[in-house]
């Protein structure tokens, strides 16, 4: 079986600064990691190559310097890599982004399973993993806390959660899960596995590798983009309220009324 997992380089966000005049995140000087979800995808991936054989491809698309976050993937207990890579792949919306992380699937011959994180932390949209199991015609299910494989009937059995529970479904194969953080605890690369992902070949593929038309990718596919972006202010403001306990509750009531929570 083939299982591919899809990861992005994020900025720590702990560390993660804003340029308001640009209304752009500032990356320069902050250290990148693999998305904290793809992570989880990343493990629950391993783990069933560990229960049912086969091999596990990492993919992201993202500049030079993401190879980096594909080396910490192969560490993790991932067989090989792939990074796509061009400029024309450059400020991509979701959209832009499925049909390149797309064609990079295609191009490893398809998949099995497709594991990708929720969400990435820097974007939170959380819209990659269904947009690109329709690009691909997987069936899907995103937010999953539980999986299992079911050989007689080649189907994931998955744990769903959502607002007021989780449902219980069985997907048939091939198909595409999105995982919360909460469906594993990622492993600690290894010594060996530290060595093997020092001395991995990891491909990169452009726009032309990958039979992609420039003007569908990047900023030139993107049809939604951020015109404006400004970081929130938050001013709390405290009152003192004097008198006896009465009016201390009548001068709540009025303020409460005047905010219009009341």
């Amino acid at each position: 079986m083939r299982f591919v997992v899809c990861i992005k380089q994020v900025p720590d966000a702990a560390n993660v600064r804003f340029d308001p005049e640009k209304g752009t995140l500032i990356r320069e000087g902050v250290e990148a990691m693999i998305n904290p979800f793809d992570l989880n995808a990343i493990e629950a991936a391993v783990q069933l190559k560990e229960q049912l054989g086969g091999e596990v491809v990492c993919i992201t698309m993202g500049p030079p310097q993401a190879e980096s976050a594909l080396r910490d993937a192969l560490a993790l207990g991932v067989d090989s890599a792939v990074l796509l890579s061009d400029r024309a792949f450059a400020g991509a919306d979701t959209l832009a982004t499925t049909r390149t992380l797309a064609a990079g699937i295609k191009k490893l011959g398809g998949a099995d399973i497709v594991f990708c994180g929720k969400q990435a932390i820097d974007g939170d949209t959380a819209q990659v993993g269904p947009g690109l199991a329709a690009r691909l015609g997987l069936n899907y299910a995103t937010c999953i806390s539980e999986l299992e494989f079911i050989k007689d009937t080649n189907c994931l059995k998955v744990k769903r959660a959502w607002e007021e529970g989780y449902d219980i479904l069985e997907i048939k194969l091939p198909a595409l899960v999105t995982v919360l953080t909460c469906i594993n605890t990622p492993r600690v690369p290894s010594l060996k596995g530290k060595l093997k992902a020092k001395k991995a070949n990891i491909p990169v593929w452009g726009a032309k590798d990958l039979g992609l038309d420039t003007s569908l990718v990047g900023l030139s596919g993107s049809p939604t983009q951020v015109v404006t972006t400004c970081v929130p202010k938050f001013e709390a403001k405290k009152e003192m309220l004097e008198g006896d306990v009465e009016e201390k509750v009548d001068t709540l009531l009025n303020r409460l009324k005047e905010a219009g929570i009341l």
